[in-house]
């Protein structure tokens, strides 16, 4: 694998607009956009419309799926999500690559944490400048670049920019198992570790809640007729946390316990909430066995159990279509003289949903940063052009077939 002189023109594009990378980047951190901020998701989705009208690509809003949520008082409520945003060029050519990332950030509207500035070092500093508004405009600004290779139409491309990843997909789940079924190969703009290093292998994810019902009574005048849902709720928090340390790699956090009122009054109802994280399908399955168990039979006697929830982040383990990828990315970094390592992650994205879907991908290839979901979240400046080169130079390596991306969809689909 070398850089040809074809390669070098779209490299050199990158380059060319560093500036423009990082402006429109801190232009739309400074749009709050909280999962739940519906006119702040609005805004950005349509700073990010303009920044792409110059592309040749179709560019269209997409409904996300509805879902629901459970109330500390055990209903159930229903709950919509802002579109997600597609762009779509060459949708027949032989080979699709699926690039995502998302536009929603964890602070809230009333976040005190709402603009970027620049640290005393030079790193930008600011809500989602690295989670992921600047992994957007990398994405972007790898995409434009490589409309200059002269082999480009040998390969498609798809954006889904998702407006819920930081709560965990939701309502854009069901457009990433699509789009994942469909291409051959994915890029997703978290942003890399702070080191620089890539997320190889990540666990999978599930958000669970439990409703415990039970009979209220009065404390003192007659408490043995009622029936205690906060203690039925604790004995199953106890019983989940014992799963702890009884397979390598599951992990099982009990988050939170709701429900319960006034001290003379036995409590009716109460809602278990706790994630899990697991290492592979067979772990998952394992894991999901026992929470069935546990709740298949109320904890007291008298009571009632509902769970709601599931695995919303399939595992993404390393096998033989991931390693080969990221072998082919770390020879393209050497290009670029850029030294690509990976680690395993605990932590879920988009690239979970992705790779169960059947698809290959590469998850972290944002900016350089840190300190994400907190007010000291940090990007790198120089990174915005070298982690844009480093996806432009994948493309091109892809359509000229030295990635061969149909190679790696086939090896990803013989192992599921």
């Amino acid at each position: 694998m070398q850089i040809r002189p074809e390669d070098q023109i779209v490299l050199d594009h990158v380059a060319a607009r560093r500036d423009a990378l990082i402006g429109r980047a801190i232009d739309w951190a400074n749009i709050n956009s909280g999962s739940r901020n519906a006119d702040g998701l609005d805004r950005v989705l349509s700073a990010i419309e303009r920044s792409v009208d110059h592309m040749p690509c179709t560019v269209e809003r997409v409904a996300t799926a509805a879902s629901s949520r459970i109330e500390d008082d055990g209903t159930e409520v229903p709950l919509s999500f802002a579109p997600a945003l597609m762009l779509t060029l060459r949708p027949d050519a032989p080979i699709q690559i699926v690039l995502t990332g998302h536009y929603d950030t964890v602070f809230d509207a009333d976040s005190p944490f709402q603009t970027v500035g620049t640290r005393d070092d030079g790193a930008l500093h600011g809500p989602g400048i690295a989670d992921m508004k600047g992994g957007i405009s990398v994405l972007l600004g790898a995409l434009e670049a490589f409309e200059y290779h002269p082999d480009k139409t040998r390969v498609g491309w798809t954006v889904l920019l998702s407006p819920d990843e930081e709560i965990g997909s939701p309502g854009s789940a069901p457009l990433l198992a699509e789009l994942g079924a469909r291409g051959h190969l994915g890029l997703t703009y978290e942003p890399s570790l702070p080191d620089g290093s890539l997320a190889g292998a990540r666990k999978g994810s599930g958000n669970f809640h439990i409703v415990v019902r039970g009979k209220a009574a009065h404390a003192g005048r007659a408490y043995h007729e009622g029936v205690n849902a906060i203690a039925g709720a604790a004995r199953l928090a106890t019983a989940l946390d014992a799963l702890n340390g009884q397979r390598d790699g599951v992990t099982v956090n009990v988050a939170k316990i709701s429900g319960g009122g006034a001290l003379n009054v036995v409590a009716d109802t109460a809602v278990v909430r706790f994630n899990v994280r697991v290492p592979d399908p067979d772990a998952a399955d394992w894991t999901l066995a026992q929470i069935q168990d546990l709740t298949s039979r109320p904890p007291i006697e008298g009571a009632t159990v509902h769970l709601h929830g599931g695995f919303t982040r399939p595992p993404k383990p390393m096998d033989a279509a991931q390693t080969e990828l990221f072998e082919a990315v770390r020879q393209a970094g050497e290009l670029l003289n850029q030294s690509l390592r990976w680690q395993s992650s605990g932590g879920v994205c988009e690239g979970n949903n992705l790779h169960a879907a059947g698809l290959p991908n590469i998850d972290t290839l944002g900016v350089i940063g840190g300190a994400i979901h907190s007010d000291q979240e940090y990007a790198w400046p120089d990174s915005f052009v070298e982690r844009a080169q480093l996806s432009a130079l994948i493309l091109c390596k892809v359509a000229s077939g030295e990635i061969d991306a149909h190679h790696l969809k086939q090896l990803r689909l013989q192992s599921r």
